[in-house]
């Protein structure tokens, strides 16, 4: 017998910014992480575009699935092919 429960998902969601792109991570309807600039570069600058933006979310979000911490490398922009 198969259960029916709805497993809440975390969802994405990109937005603009005064330089680019950013974008948030939510729960439950509740924002649980909003990044308007890149992490790990010096520069305070934001993601050249949506795609990028989105890309590092649904990397974030995969980690938290397994339980990893959120936590976003130099190395790992550079393996999604984010412009720095």
């Amino acid at each position: 017998m198969a259960s029916c429960t709805k497993k809440e998902v975390l969802k994405t969601e990109s937005f603009r910014t005064k330089s680019g792109w950013g974008y948030s991570i939510s729960y439950k309807n509740k924002i649980i992480i909003k990044q308007s600039i890149i992490p790990v570069v010096s520069d305070n600058k934001s993601f050249a575009s949506e795609e990028d933006a989105l890309k590092t979310a649904h990397l974030v979000v995969d980690k938290l699935k397994h339980n990893l911490s959120p936590t976003i490398s130099k190395n790992e922009l550079i393996l999604l092919k984010i412009k720095l």
